[in-house]
């Protein structure tokens, strides 16, 4: 881990991160991209003097908070390759993990503060970059092996599973158990079985970068 400058941080100075990242993204789901950063720094045991050391503005948290998002899921995604025995099951892990995401898009359809960080990042974009690639091998190993539709490609798949990642209606009883079936209901429209035909092109991972 390194601080902006590139230079490794010191154990504490990486502590004090990792406790401002974690309480940033608690607070945001409770509380929205406006919540005051008082109260970040309150729920990660540091001081606001602190946190603003290791992030100045609430541009520079947002962007932070993302690029934390975007790695864990990218990470994950490769060890799913790795170490699933299946390309179907390298998917589904990889779909199910990607929820680690949602707070990124949903900062960035709450807030236009928020949405610039995000968009404006190159690392962020990077990050993008890269998940779409991964995904663009995990589905043609899917589709290689028969367990996924053919007519499908790693932009639809992401397409889809974006409008998951939106914000869920707050009545719900349970968002994450309804979030689960739903992603149930578009795995199985996404498995090699006989369906109706889809409209339009294949939609490929560069289709949805800029």
């Amino acid at each position: 881990m390194k601080a902006e400058s590139g230079a490794p941080l010191r154990a504490d100075a990486r502590r004090n991160r990792d406790q401002i990242i974690a309480a940033a993204k608690t607070i945001f789901v409770e509380q929205g991209p406006d919540a005051p950063m008082e109260d970040i720094a309150r729920a990660a045991a540091v001081g606001v003097g602190t946190l603003y050391r290791r992030f100045p503005d609430r541009e520079t948290l947002i962007r932070e908070v993302a690029r934390d998002n975007f790695a864990r899921v990218l990470t994950e995604a490769r060890a799913a390759l790795a170490e699933e025995p299946t390309a179907w099951d390298a998917l589904v892990r990889f779909l199910r993990f990607s929820q680690e995401l949602r707070l990124s898009v949903q900062l960035a359809m709450l807030s236009p503060q928020a949405e610039a960080a995000i968009a404006c990042d190159p690392l962020t974009g990077e990050f993008r970059r890269a998940l779409l690639g991964e995904l663009e091998t995990v589905v043609k190993n899917a589709q290689a092996e028969g367990a996924l539709r053919p007519d499908v490609g790693a932009g639809d798949v992401a397409l889809v599973f974006t409008l998951l990642l939106r914000q869920l209606p707050n009545k719900l009883d349970n968002i994450e158990s309804a979030a689960e079936r739903v992603m149930g209901l578009m795995l199985d429209g996404l498995r090699a079985q006989p369906g109706s035909e889809l409209p339009g092109r294949v939609l490929t991972g560069e289709d949805l970068l800029p």
